[in-house]
């Protein structure tokens, strides 16, 4: 995978980051991964659960800096970064994959799963039915919209259990799960370059930012959510292609009601695969 210089060494002599124009709180460089320690750190992520306002104090100058801002979740079952089986090694590139033909592709096997199919994915039919269009502007600008979407999150306090606030050396956010080597969706994709190829998509056409990721949890937050059914439904048959457990095994069990509940005016995107 082509990658940006990486500035993370850095912290290894300069904790605080002030030779990067940073003034970091302590946090620790993650290196580890599925076959051992990785050549040069992938991420570094606080010691301390993150507040409100952690993302804007960071996020601008770390972006100066060569380096983007995420929430890791560390509560979980499976612990935080260090215990993700991380496979840098195994990421391709996304800008190498077509994000159309991925999601033709994806669709083709999540429709292969659903008992009712003609209930589960209406208003559609088998046949892919291609990206929804962009909407004709983004309606606040998508790093805005991130940092505001982390910090009511973050004070809402019902979505982790123990958030850092980590920061990534990559190109755009779009490819911050391969840039660390995630594998949360390896029983659906080994290699999540080509997700972040659609992320990528979906960053040029609805402003989305990678907000935060789990073992096996992506959050996105949204600048120009679908304003109108229809257009719900084409991006929700977008996310059931992309990540079928969404529907398969979530609490809206039709495509007509995902795209209702989840995808309409909905500011933020989850995904999860078993």
């Amino acid at each position: 995978m082509a990658t940006l210089p990486n500035p993370l060494p850095t912290l290894a002599a300069d904790p605080s980051g002030r030779s990067l124009g940073l003034g970091l709180p302590l946090g620790r460089l993650i290196d580890e991964t599925d076959d051992g320690p990785w050549h040069e750190p992938l991420l570094w992520h606080a010691e301390y659960s993150a507040s409100s306002g952690a993302w804007t104090a960071l996020g601008t100058p770390a972006g100066r800096a060569g380096l983007l801002p995420v929430l890791i979740e560390v509560g979980g079952s499976q612990g935080g970064p260090d215990e993700w089986e991380l496979m840098p090694g195994e990421m391709s590139y996304p800008g190498d994959h077509d994000p159309e033909e991925l999601l033709a592709e994806y669709w083709a096997y999540a429709i292969e799963e659903p008992d009712d199919l003609d209930e589960t994915i209406a208003p559609y039919d088998e046949a892919w039915p291609g990206t929804a269009p962009a909407p004709a502007s983004l309606s606040i600008d998508p790093d805005r919209r991130a940092a505001e979407t982390a910090d009511a999150l973050l004070d809402e306090g019902s979505w982790f259990k123990e958030p850092r606030l980590a920061l990534v050396p990559a190109r755009r956010s779009a490819d911050i799960p391969a840039a660390i080597g995630w594998t949360g969706p390896m029983n659906f994709e080994g290699d999540t370059a080509r997700l972040c190829a659609v992320l990528r998509s979906w960053e040029e056409r609805f402003g989305i930012r990678v907000l935060a990721l789990g073992f096996d949890q992506l959050v996105l937050s949204v600048a120009a959510p679908p304003t109108t059914q229809a257009e719900a439904e084409a991006v929700a048959a977008e996310h059931f292609a992309f990540c079928p457990d969404n529907i398969t095994q979530g609490d809206h069990e039709t495509l007509r009601e995902y795209a209702e509940h989840a995808v309409l005016e909905q500011r933020v995107w989850s995904f999860w695969w078993d």
